[in-house]
């Protein structure tokens, strides 16, 4: 792998694949390998903080040979990954299928280190299960409900849970009116009270229709604004918009 990308630092062949990653196909045989198999070499620059804190470990370490998985060509310090395919697409198609695992990987690892889903202290298969069932519910409850405040990007548990949970809530009465007032103690406590606000103007707009719609006709508003990143403001099973989603 060192010899292969120190051999393209200086290729002028390198194509657009994504994401600031720069891409490359070629052929590479390593020893136990029977025959040479495609590869796709990508390399994107490194942040600027990123780079200089590489840099200045490299020089503390004095460190004169290519160190993977980052390498400096032209006075830019790049990260680097290699993907070993069969496949015969395009550079840019092979990069996003690798991306897209490892969006897919993601939600799993999430659910199993954040969430406990795993580990389960019993052999009894029918409780696992009930466990696993209640444990997926309660994540995607979170995952809806943390889209619907900031519905363009999923928010992990690792940070979310801390946001969105320390907090002081207070609820008081009048004129037959319940009102919950949440005063927040985290650091980013201006990120959470946009993102309450937003989930709190939307829930008053879906309690003012409630009475006319049946229920999958709300979870399916609920829905189309939590995922309105995706479904770009459209109503899930419908050509209609949303108006003003969760703004």
């Amino acid at each position: 792998m060192r010899k292969l990308i120190a051999k393209l630092f200086g290729n002028d062949q390198w194509v657009n694949a994504g994401q600031k990653w720069q891409g490359l196909a070629t052929e590479l045989q390593l020893s136990g390998w029977t025959q040479k198999r495609r590869v796709v070499v990508l390399r994107r620059p490194l942040r600027e903080g990123v780079a200089d804190e590489k840099n200045s470990k490299k020089k503390a370490a004095k460190q004169l040979t290519l160190d993977l998985p980052e390498a400096t060509h032209q006075g830019v310090l790049y990260e680097y990954a290699v993907l070993v395919t069969s496949m015969q697409d395009e550079v840019l198609a092979i990069a996003q299928h690798y991306r897209d695992r490892g969006d897919s990987e993601n939600n799993f690892d999430e659910l199993k280190n954040q969430w406990g889903w795993a580990g389960f202290t019993t052999h009894d298969r029918k409780r696992c299960q009930v466990m696993a069932r209640i444990t997926a519910l309660i994540y995607n409850w979170w995952t809806i409900f943390m889209r619907l405040g900031i519905p363009e990007k999923h928010a992990e548990a690792i940070t979310s849970r801390p946001l969105a949970l320390h907090g002081i809530a207070r609820r008081t009465r009048h004129a037959n009116q319940t009102t919950v007032e949440v005063t927040s103690t985290h650091s980013k406590a201006q990120v959470i009270a946009e993102a309450l606000t937003k989930v709190s103007r939307f829930l008053k707009r879906i309690k003012a229709t409630a009475e006319q719609l049946a229920q999958p006709e709300r979870w399916r508003l609920i829905l189309s604004a939590a995922f309105q990143h995706f479904l770009g403001g459209r109503v899930l099973g419908s050509t209609g918009r949303l108006a003003n989603a969760t703004g």
